[in-house]
């Protein structure tokens, strides 16, 4: 079947790079000849019908904006049959051949809830948390991770002059990839992911003893917001060994600003393939990267597939704090 008309929408939590993929969406689309039109508000928009026709100006000058033009939103409406109904509705009545969904898991399961009525999806992985389990690499992940590496080292400038102990807590409510890839790029005395069963004694306790014998006097936790709160990892702290340490929650400030050269370049391919794989005809898939080549797997198998923290990371946090 000839695509002749497309909706783009961004859902779930905002990430870095989706200007970047939605941007691309639309120019591979008009270079085919597709019209496109942006679903305003995630799924929420194709309920309602929230929707504008995008073209070369209205993506023009938005490959450096973070957050999305297209606004997000969680759609507890779109969790009924109900609901995904009139999501169908809208797709007919409007004539949208195929549905751009970019997000983390709650969209692609959306996007695999209305694909069961017939309307053709593909869903471009975007999230900061980087936990989607058909992919290593989700759109918004490399910013998040270096805007939260930029505050712990200045942090880091007056915990030292202190002589202080700092627990900073990052997002990653279910996946720890963020704190862990974060923690060891800042040289954390710990890192606490929620994959990891966590000894605080071993874990905490005993890596900031080991730091203080080998002579530091300033000691950096990050914790993943899955495993715990910030607020309590620090009162444990403070109860164990009487430190006093002082307590950072990152939080939304992590989701913001103009996306790292890394994730405009991978928005950018994925939001590409995406269109190339509708106009091949390819149905209801995921775009995924794995080493730096980009391909595409079926909505609900990628659903299926688990991730897991990588061993050697876990490894090289082991070695670099010194148990």
């Amino acid at each position: 079947m000839h695509v002749k008309r497309i909706g783009v929408l961004t859902s779930g939590g905002d990430a870095p790079g989706m200007n970047a993929c939605v941007r691309a969406v639309v120019r591979t689309a008009l270079y085919h000849n597709i019209e496109c039109y942006g679903i305003r508000r995630g799924w929420n928009g194709l309920i309602s019908g929230d929707i504008i026709r995008l073209d070369e100006r209205s993506v023009g000058h938005i490959i450096d904006r973070g957050g999305t033009i297209l606004y997000t939103a969680r759609s507890k409406e779109f969790m009924t049959e109900e609901g995904q109904r009139k999501a169908v509705s809208t797709c007919k009545f409007l004539g949208l051949d195929s549905i751009v969904a970019i997000g983390g898991d709650g969209t692609f399961r959306g996007a695999l809830a209305l694909s069961k009525y017939g309307i053709n999806v593909v869903g471009i992985p975007g999230t900061i948390d980087n936990d989607i389990s058909c992919t290593n690499y989700c759109i918004g992940f490399d910013t998040a991770a270096n805007t939260a590496i930029e505050c712990i080292d200045k942090l880091r400038d007056t915990m030292q002059s202190h002589e202080r102990c700092s627990v900073v807590e990052v997002m990653g409510r279910n996946a720890g990839y963020l704190a862990m890839y974060v923690g060891l790029a800042v040289g954390a005395t710990a890192v606490l992911v929620p994959e990891e069963e966590i000894d605080f004694d071993r874990d905490v306790i005993e890596k900031i003893r080991q730091a203080r014998l080998n002579g530091f006097t300033h000691y950096m936790i990050v914790v993943a917001e899955g495993a715990g709160s910030a607020a309590q990892i620090a009162a444990q702290i403070k109860e164990a060994i009487d430190l006093d340490p002082r307590v950072t929650v990152l939080g939304h400030i992590q989701r913001g600003g103009s996306p790292t050269g890394r994730d405009r370049v991978n928005a950018t391919k994925m939001g590409y393939l995406a269109v190339d794989l509708l106009v091949k005809g390819q149905k209801n898939c995921i775009v995924c990267t794995h080493d730096g080549m980009y391909s595409a797997i079926d909505i609900e198998t990628g659903l299926n597939q688990k991730k897991s923290i990588q061993q050697m990371e876990v490894d090289v946090l082991a070695a670099m704090t010194g148990l």
